[in-house]
């Protein structure tokens, strides 16, 4: 059977992990007992031997060789556009369903990938992604062509020199007008993936604003909200509006209960697991990025409209007061 080797490389977040806890949180639909046969049978590395307790550094590179035929890649639902782009800098507007980096599911359908075969520089370099966004999550993505540029979009958005503004349809109606989400977050011990607001948890702020109100079609309400991300968490938005009881629609982690995620990444999905889900993915659009420009530090303001699969589904499904 034909093979094709997945790249990874470590990301600076991921400072001093064990092996098979970094490739758990990249590949969370398996195990950690097969993440780490995995370790031990298919996996190279050029630099040093690597174990599952391996402990992994910032810029570390090794690949997992994979059986091209073991599973399909989902197909891309919308193109790749391209909402500003010039010597320094290139934002693109990604459709939901695609992944950000390789994976041992996803290893052509990434911006990776794209970026490598539709905008190398005059150089002949891949521009480099500044920030991530989850796969189902569609909008905005800046990447820095050349490492300084990459290293001040960076440092651009650690500094929160940067604001984001994200929409999302949430399930229920929300009756304040604005508000903010100040809950701590926190990894789950039970499921590595998974995040949930706890007093010992890191500092997170989320600015929320009600845009429009309405109701589906079997008459329970929902709101579409603009939220401000103050500090970056891994799931921050998602996490904070499942907190407050108005989960992003379609968002398989926080929408429904482990026990429903757990049966979809096992492939196990019940047909009300997915008419509660009301979408086939979380309804999240990245709308709007401000940021420096890398070279100039003039501030730019770079939106995406909301994405077509979204649109479409609002407007057959939702009734807006």
């Amino acid at each position: 059977m034909p093979v094709v080797e997945v790249p990874f490389e470590v990301e600076g977040n991921y400072a001093g992990w064990r092996l098979d806890r970094y490739l758990q949180q990249k590949i969370a639909r398996l195990s950690r007992t097969r993440i780490q046969q995995l370790i031990r049978e298919r996996l190279k590395c050029d630099e040093r031997p690597l174990k599952p307790s391996s402990p992994v550094t910032p810029g570390l590179k090794f690949v997992l060789v994979k059986d091209v035929e073991d599973e399909p890649e989902p197909p891309i639902q919308e193109p790749v556009a391209i909402l500003f782009d010039d010597a320094h800098l290139i934002v693109l507007n990604k459709p939901a369903g695609l992944a950000v980096h390789p994976s041992a599911r996803y290893f052509r359908h990434t911006v990776t990938q794209w970026l490598s075969d539709h905008a190398l520089g005059a150089d002949g370099r891949r521009p480099d992604l500044a920030h991530r966004l989850d796969r189902e999550t569609s909008g905005v993505l800046a990447c820095g062509r050349g490492i300084k540029s990459t290293r001040a979009l960076k440092l651009a958005f650690a500094r929160r020199r940067t604001d984001k503004i994200y929409l999302a349809l949430c399930e229920g109606t929300i009756e304040r007008d604005r508000f903010d989400i100040d809950a701590p977050l926190k990894l789950t011990e039970s499921v590595k993936v998974v995040m949930e607001a706890r007093p010992d948890g890191l500092p997170s702020l989320t600015e929320v604003q009600v845009l429009r109100r309405g109701t589906f079609r079997d008459g329970t309400g929902c709101t579409l909200v603009e939220c401000r991300p103050r500090t970056g968490r891994q799931h921050q938005i998602r996490v904070h509006l499942a907190s407050v009881g108005h989960p992003v629609v379609g968002d398989k982690i926080y929408g429904q209960g482990i026990e429903a995620f757990l049966r979809f990444c096992h492939d196990e999905q019940t047909d009300e697991d997915r008419a509660r889900l009301r979408f086939w993915r979380q309804a999240l659009h990245a709308h709007r990025l401000v940021l420096p420009h890398p070279a100039t530090g003039e501030t730019l303001a770079i939106e995406a409209p909301l994405a077509g699969d979204l649109t479409r589904f609002i407007e057959a499904e939702v009734r807006w007061r």
